[in-house]
């Protein structure tokens, strides 16, 4: 396994994190695809052998059962003081008022809730799962700070926003003294790059960590175009982000790893491996050949010439993921 520092931090995390999204009770929120803790034990046991030490999650993620699956296995596999387990706040977790969001009251009230599903009295990374436009962002970034201060989190994080948005943030940080955010988790792959316009000019400026999410576009880079799965067919958000334009650039992965002999997969996060400023691609994993896939893209080298080619057929998309 390789390691990298996280962004500007002193943090050592390892090249590939592991997404948890994919483990959680299926009959708990919407993700009916998803490996319940039986079936989830072998993903999170391959990962600590091979050196993994980053783990993601949310608390909206099957309904919280995300964190207390992933929480009950790296009790039982990992050394907590060796792992960086990350989290996330925003998405609604209780009908009513104050049952979402970013404002002081739940952020107070979501970071104490995730902490007891994931069974630690602190997260490594805490993040804000998406921007929040009704709530002021000093209130969300004051609240953050706290929790930083109060032992609950070690660092921050962003996800999913505009580069301005981010921006602000970050100043208002610096203004204020308050816990600047140390990473962004970001949608980009190949089929999306939107994301080299603003946003990861800003971090690599800032000396914020990057940590993309869907690095293999929700498996769309891995298998033939038309090719469909139980999580895509169920997937309305997923159909939102990848128009048929795409198919040009997943039949060039194709003929790419077929020429090098390896999965469309190691191809297409070998090529998110490369780009600057990429800390730790976040990799969900329902067969345990997905996550040897992405163990093995570490040591695949893509020339120059052959990154050109898989990023010739790219057209500009109109902005998504950050609902």
């Amino acid at each position: 396994m390789q390691y990298v520092k996280l962004g500007s931090t002193g943090l050592d995390v390892s090249r590939i994190c592991l997404g948890c999204m994919s483990y959680g009770d299926p009959r708990r929120g919407n993700h009916d695809w998803s490996l319940d803790e039986d079936a989830s034990q072998p993903f999170f046991r391959r990962a600590i052998e091979a050196g993994i030490n980053f783990f993601d999650t949310a608390n909206v993620y099957s309904d919280g059962s995300s964190e207390e699956i992933t929480g009950r296995a790296l009790a039982r596999y990992a050394d907590r003081d060796e792992i960086v387990l990350a989290t996330k706040v925003h998405g609604r977790m209780r009908p009513g008022p104050n049952g979402a969001g970013l404002s002081r009251k739940a952020i107070f009230a979501e970071i104490d809730a995730s902490l007891r599903r994931l069974g630690t009295d602190y997260v490594d990374l805490y993040q804000i799962h998406r921007f929040d436009p009704g709530s002021p962002i000093e209130e969300t970034l004051e609240a953050l700070h706290d929790v930083v201060k109060a032992g609950k989190a070690r660092y921050i994080g962003a996800s999913s926003m505009h580069g301005w948005q981010f921006a602000k943030a970050l100043f208002l940080a610096d203004a204020h003294g308050w816990t600047r955010f140390a990473t962004m988790q970001n949608h980009y792959n190949l089929i999306y790059r939107e994301e080299e316009r603003e946003m990861l000019p800003l971090c690599a400026d800032q000396g914020v960590g990057v940590i993309p999410w869907s690095p293999l576009a929700r498996g769309r880079l891995t298998r033939p175009w038309d090719a469909t799965t139980a999580r895509g067919a169920s997937d309305q958000f997923g159909r939102t982000l990848y128009p048929e334009s795409d198919r040009q650039i997943v039949d060039e992965v194709a003929r790419l790893a077929a020429e090098r002999a390896v999965s469309p997969a190691r191809v297409a996060l070998a090529w998110v491996l490369r780009r600057p400023g990429v800390a730790a691609p976040i990799v969900g994993a329902t067969k345990l050949a997905h996550l040897d896939d992405a163990i093995a893209a570490l040591d695949l080298t893509l020339t120059d010439d052959e990154a050109a080619q898989l990023e010739k057929p790219y057209t500009p998309h109109p902005v998504a993921g950050f609902g």
